[in-house]
């Protein structure tokens, strides 16, 4: 009776010992956070929360057949099907982890044949058991073991909407650039058309001996140059095609897209304050989410320091004859405690809480690090975007001047007051201008992309309303 009070006393204490969980609990790492942005200038602030919607931001740019591309991107990328199960693989350790506090139990059969020492013949041994263990979380290494699995698939979460926002910034990006490479190539069109035609008409001037060949070869070489130009932006016109369709999940082969006629809208974006970008963007997320996981590891390997206390019980059947199993005699059992501590490990329990401090002190710095360029990263794109549309409006003007000396030269050139390399001057310088202008609409929709990507992606200033 003294043995089973005993025995039935191990529960209760590993109870009373259950609340212990070896390891600092987390807090999150301390980042230095400025009150605003430096380059937000007259920027609009936005309110937006963690827990709310994130909005299909790229519908901002009006553009309905982005729209579409974002969906196939959605159901067809490859990596963001790589980063989904990587996603299932984390929360199938989490669940392997939270297995740790149930106990076990097994079921094992054996027949054999042997003969025991002094006996005179072999016999038979018929053997059934049935065996359950249940190891107590005395230090919390189980608890901190969930622990960090927990935090780990939340990073992974936050990994997976991180991949999914990268995925579709190259795609708008791409797309931009595409629309970008038309108009640069509707434009080239058009102008070698021009310059075939001009120069049609200053060859019929010189065989009336109106002007040199110098004219003649003058025009030829304007018309090679532009049509060297025009092939070269179609290669680069070929490579954008062909990296939306990789980031459409299909062969380039069998994907096309025909010329966008519609300029997208170049939307204001609000920036928000700093504050807000440690929510906001799924990197940072991530970066935390990992040092919470690093900080319950280190429990997780201090524990090693302490014994394991398992309860177990087994019973069963053996005979020699199975006709003999259910017989009183045949059975066996057993139940008890059973206490484990290494005395002496050559130092690896002390090794393994100096890797897992050190992880942590790595996983905190990555994740300061994360912020601080994420920083950098909204502060990159607010000044981008005021500096890029200022230029846009100088670009405007220096258009419509080089437009404007290109008709008086040319007005000029058929009165015979200047030379033809004077009118090839100013064409040059015009099309440099509407090149120039092109590539800035480039880098004007290329920097909202990233200013958007940096700030996380798109959120709804309320919950959508139920349909």
């Amino acid at each position: 009776m003294k043995t089973s009070k005993r025995l039935a006393l191990w529960p209760l204490a590993a109870l009373l010992l259950g609340g212990c969980a070896l390891g600092p609990d987390y807090q999150r790492p301390a980042v230095t956070v400025p009150a605003a942005y430096k380059e937000s200038g007259d920027w609009t602030p936005a309110a937006p929360a963690d827990h709310l919607p994130r909005a299909a931001w790229w519908q901002d740019f009006a553009d309905p057949r982005l729209d579409s591309l974002q969906g196939q991107l959605l159901a067809h990328n490859q990596t963001l099907r790589a980063a989904e199960a990587g996603y299932r693989q984390a929360q199938a350790l989490l669940q392997q982890a939270q297995a740790g506090f149930a106990p076990t139990l097994d079921l094992s059969g054996s027949i054999g044949r042997g003969r025991a020492s002094g006996a005179s013949a072999s016999a038979n041994s018929y053997r059934a058991a049935l065996s359950a263990a249940w190891e107590l979380d005395l230090w919390g290494r189980v608890r901190r073991t969930v622990e960090a699995e927990r935090a780990s698939t939340e990073g992974s979460a936050a990994d997976l909407e991180s991949a999914r926002l990268s995925a579709q910034a190259q795609l708008a990006s791409a797309y931009f650039q595409l629309y970008v490479a038309d108009r640069t190539l509707r434009l080239l069109d058009e102008q070698v058309a021009a310059y075939r035609q001009q120069l049609e008409i200053t060859r019929n001037r010189y065989r009336q001996g109106v002007v040199s060949r110098a004219d003649v070869v003058q025009a030829e070489t304007q018309l090679k140059t532009t049509e060297v130009s025009l092939l070269a932006r179609r290669v680069t016109r070929q490579q954008l095609e062909h990296a939306i369709a990789v980031l459409l999940g299909r062969p380039p082969a069998d994907f096309a897209l025909a010329e966008q006629q519609q300029p997208p809208a170049l939307p204001a974006i609000p920036a928000g304050l700093p504050s807000q970008l440690l929510q906001r963007r799924p990197d940072i997320a991530a970066a935390e989410r990992r040092v919470a996981a690093a900080n319950a590891a280190i429990g997780v390997a201090r524990a090693g320091y302490f014994p394991n206390l398992t309860l177990a019980a087994s019973g069963g059947y053996g005979a020699a004859r199975l006709a003999d199993w259910f017989s009183l005699p045949a059975r066996f059992w057993s139940l008890g405690p059973e206490l484990a501590l290494t005395l002496f490990d050559g130092g690896l329990t002390k090794a393994r809480n100096a890797e897992a401090v050190a992880a942590y002190d790595a996983s905190v710095a990555g994740y300061r690090q994360t912020v601080l360029q994420g920083f950098q990263e909204v502060e990159d794109g607010l000044g981008a975007i005021r500096l890029l549309d200022e230029q846009a409006e100088l670009q405007r003007e220096r258009l419509a001047a080089a437009r404007e000396a290109e008709t008086i030269a040319r007005n000029q050139y058929q009165a015979g007051l200047v030379s033809y390399l004077d009118v090839v001057t100013v064409q040059s310088t015009r099309l440099a201008a509407e090149l120039d202008g092109l590539a800035l609409l480039g880098s004007q929709l290329a920097a909202r992309v990233a200013l958007i990507k940096a700030l996380g992606g798109g959120w709804q200033a309320a919950p959508p309303a139920a349909g």
